[in-house]
């Protein structure tokens, strides 16, 4: 893929060198030169400019991107960059970082937004899966197509423990895509059983939730 990244800061940095690492094509765009450090992630291309200017990304080439990434500490920059993208140049996928939780509401499709980042949700969300057995955790949301990642950690009395995935009756609109089980990291096919203390990550909609619940957990609250 060509990934093109808005904001060098520590977080923009770091997504890129995770992509690069995995082989894409990176371009890193940040407005300070203070921040411009292509020593970093020498691999990635870097362009000093203000992705908040049309002009700017037309230089940057955005409509050969796959991927956009607003990854400022401004919300508001993270928006306009958002929209643009999808709007003046449409990238096929936009992920936008949220920085304050009161702002996550704004990123939504008429934004532009594909995928948001809050990392407020994202922390409370990784407390709570760090905790929780028997209760759905909701993971990430996937705002283009209003399906959410979520994890449910299987107690010792969930009524499916021990039971093959195949036999487990989901919901419509359900995929379960994977199966932690210690450090392993399981894609489970229809012959794999489930054991107490798996953790199970769903793809379903919204509706789909309390459904899931029921199925996976019974009665258990």
């Amino acid at each position: 893929m060509r990934v093109a990244i808005a904001g060098a800061g520590n977080v923009g940095r770091s997504i890129a060198a995770e992509l690069v690492g995995n082989g894409h094509q990176v371009l890193l765009i940040e407005r300070d030169p203070d921040s411009m450090r292509p020593e970093r992630v020498p691999e990635a291309e870097w362009l000093l400019a203000d992705a908040c200017e049309l002009e700017n990304l037309r230089q940057a080439h955005l409509e050969g991107c796959d991927v956009a990434v607003a990854a400022t500490g401004d919300d508001k920059v993270n928006l306009v960059v958002s929209l643009l993208s999808k709007t003046e140049f449409a990238v096929p996928r936009v992920v936008a970082r949220v920085n304050r939780a009161e702002n996550e509401w704004l990123f939504n499709e008429e934004w532009g937004v594909d995928v948001s980042v809050s990392k407020p949700r994202l922390l409370a969300a990784l407390v709570e899966e760090a905790v929780s057995v028997g209760d759905l955790v909701r993971l990430l949301t996937f705002r283009q197509s209003q399906a959410n990642l979520v994890e449910i950690t299987l107690p010792l009395d969930a009524p499916h423990v021990g039971n093959r995935v195949a036999d487990v009756p989901l919901p419509h609109d359900v995929a379960l895509v994977a199966i932690i089980r210690g450090r392993r990291v399981i894609a489970p096919s229809a012959d794999d059983t489930l054991e107490s203390g798996d953790e199970l990550v769903f793809v379903c909609n919204e509706d789909s939730e309390e459904a899931t619940r029921s199925v996976i957990l019974g009665k258990r609250r």
